[in-house]
């Protein structure tokens, strides 16, 4: 395994491109995985840390300039950890198959900036007032000229709903009751609220990390909805990972887990239930599209 991260690893674009060649090594049991996660982080460290860099040459998509950004206890360079870099592999190795993308739950514009650089429309969602500052001059300093950024929270209705900024780490900040015991110091305040559905037909990909309200989102939809359209989603609780499976079991729309290296999930058992086993890519393929296209 030390071979393998010795010869291959440079920068951050060298683990991106590796692992979107080995998607059955994905899972965070696997010993490569946990090589990989190791090094990434100091890699990530190195060139997105608070310095005066913070950008990195990556093949598929140029340069990408993300400046430190403090967001409580963490910061930018966290939004580089081994299932981020995961997810961006995914998109690097799909570039030209997904045309029109939504990014819920953007934060400070990783997924956004890097899925326009590969020369998708992207729309991104972020309620918090804070991380739309940056993510608008993030968007900017890339010249990322194909994104429409719109403030607010993606849930199951329209309207207006609380939301409770963690103090402590932004990236965990969510529409209040979302989470059963949130930590640390909470600020709360009103954000404006969209549905999905009305935008699924005018997309092929869509980003889920609504911090909780997977569930709600996912289960305000109908398989027919995701005929032509694909999910990569991040599931916070056991709760709504029973929810999902249950509401998609014998339809036309297959799950893939991370935690099963990508293939097919055939049991509750097989969905991830937190950020600690993975993501999940939502489809009607048969197959979750690991090879160029």
């Amino acid at each position: 395994m030390s071979k393998i991260v010795n010869k291959s690893i440079g920068s951050i674009g060298d683990y991106i491109n590796l692992l979107s060649r080995i998607p059955n090594r994905h899972s965070r049991e696997d010993g490569l995985y946990k090589v990989l996660s190791k090094e990434a982080k100091k890699e990530a460290l190195s060139i997105f840390g608070e310095n005066e860099i913070c950008e990195d040459h990556i093949g598929h998509i140029g340069k990408l300039k993300l400046p430190f950004f403090c967001m409580g206890n963490i910061s930018s360079v966290d939004l580089f950890g081994l299932d981020e870099l995961i997810i961006l592999s995914f998109y690097a190795i799909n570039k030209g198959r997904y045309k029109k993308a939504m990014d819920i739950g953007a934060n400070i514009g990783l997924h956004s900036i890097f899925l326009s650089k590969l020369g998708a429309k992207v729309i991104s969602f972020e309620p918090d007032p804070e991380h739309i500052a940056q993510l608008s001059y993030n968007i900017k300093i890339n010249n990322a000229k194909n994104i429409e950024l719109v403030e607010k929270a993606v849930s199951d209705e329209y309207g207006s709903a609380e939301f409770s900024r963690v103090e402590g780490n932004t990236t965990g900040s969510h529409l209040s009751g979302a989470k059963e015991k949130p930590y640390g110091s909470i600020k709360k305040f009103t954000v404006e609220v969209t549905k999905v559905n009305d935008l699924l037909k005018d997309h092929d990909l869509v980003k889920i990390d609504a911090e909780g309200q997977e569930a709600r989102i996912l289960l305000s939809t109908q398989s027919s909805d995701w005929l032509s359209c694909d999910a990569i989603i991040e599931v916070g609780t056991q709760e709504n990972a029973s929810l999902i499976y249950s509401h998609f079991y014998g339809s036309e729309v297959n799950l893939f887990s991370q935690k099963r290296n990508w293939n097919k999930v055939s049991c509750r058992e097989d969905m991830p239930t937190s950020y600690k086993e993975g993501s999940l890519f939502l489809s009607a393929k048969d197959q979750m599209p690991w090879k160029v296209v």
